[in-house]
């Protein structure tokens, strides 16, 4: 078991999903310029993985650190896939416009992890990093697999990655998923250091809490990296039916109460994304929360929300109105993160 208090994170760091061109093209300028915004205006922590664009955001990170003179900021990565080199065309679809010419392929085993992290550590450009996450594990990404990759994952997977700690690749382990189940699983026979989890536990919708994995995690020493916090864009604009909602359309019942959540923030004159950000972090097993950003603009916005004086009242209102658990912490009134 982990010293809770002893695993040290910055509070905040980058998701660099958009910087693989999650959805839409950027240019490799722009993703430079990302994260060098993100780097002098203080955010010391960047995510990132093989999956992001095939190796494009884990590349356009490597090429941004070469030109930044200053402190070189926490980085995690994740494996569990592996990039198979193909022709330019058969990429395969998954949601990155525009990658690498490689194809991803799930790969939990001790071989592929050592592959894949080699492969991250070169893109990178560094000779560890900080954090080596499995990456989406759990029936809802393998269905009627998951059992037997499970099972993979706390022989081959956990193992590699420790024997990698060892050599000084990495610091920490951890698994990167978007539901809650496959942590209640994991976490009574493994000693993780932190659970990257997106999407969970959000001002929309907190099912780390109501399951009790949060409480496990208190338990067990973990530390919460609390990711998608606009639920994949829905409550970064004002949602619409064009919205995403776990990386998919959103499903009407979840539009209605996101745009209900949206009008509560309003009037009291308060930007809804400022809410989705400072709201995670309240919690004492969350260590960082991170969000993702594709340009510097949007990088100066989000570090706007973040300082974005919040009233008690409006946490009141949203606990009353059914938006946040009646247990779940809030931050103190009116302070920004």
């Amino acid at each position: 078991m982990n010293d809770i208090d002893a695993i040290k994170l910055p509070a905040f760091g980058l998701g660099c999903a958009p910087l693989g061109n999650l959805y839409e093209a950027i240019s490799d300028e722009q993703a430079v310029a990302t994260v060098h915004a993100a780097l002098a205006c203080g955010i010391e922590y960047l995510d990132t993985a093989p999956y992001y664009g095939h190796g494009r955001s884990e590349a356009r990170i490597g090429k941004a650190l070469q030109s930044w003179s200053g402190t070189r900021p926490m980085l995690s990565t994740k494996v569990g896939r592996v990039l198979d080199s193909v022709a330019p065309g058969n990429e395969g679809d998954f949601g990155y416009a525009d990658p690498l010419p490689f194809r991803p392929r799930f790969d939990y085993s001790r071989s592929g992890v050592r592959r894949s992290l080699e492969g991250s550590l070169s893109r990178l450009g560094v000779e560890h990093v900080d954090i080596a996450f499995i990456h989406d594990i759990g029936r809802l990404t393998h269905g009627d697999a998951h059992r037997g990759i499970l099972q993979q994952v706390l022989t081959e997977t956990i193992p590699e990655l420790r024997a990698a700690r060892a050599e000084g690749l990495l610091r920490w382990i951890g698994i990167g998923v978007n539901e809650c189940e496959v942590c209640l699983e994991l976490l009574p026979h493994e000693a993780l250091d932190f659970i990257l989890l997106a999407g969970r536990y959000t001002v929309l919708e907190q099912p780390a809490l109501s399951s009790g994995l949060l409480e496990l995690f208190t338990k067990r020493g973990v530390r919460l990296i609390a990711a998608g916090v606009f639920n994949s864009g829905l409550l970064a604009t004002r949602p619409t039916a064009a919205s995403k909602y776990n990386y998919e359309g959103a499903p009407a019942g979840i539009l209605a109460r996101a745009d209900a959540l949206w009008t509560l923030c309003e009037s009291f004159g308060v930007a809804p994304q400022s809410v989705a950000l400072q709201f995670p972090a309240a919690h004492p097993v969350v260590a960082s929360t991170v969000v993702g950003a594709r340009s510097p603009e949007e990088i100066a916005q989000v570090m706007q929300w973040r300082k974005m004086s919040v009233p008690g009242a409006l946490w009141t209102a949203l606990k009353k109105d059914g938006f946040i658990a009646a247990d779940a912490p809030v931050p103190e009134s009116g302070n920004g993160t």
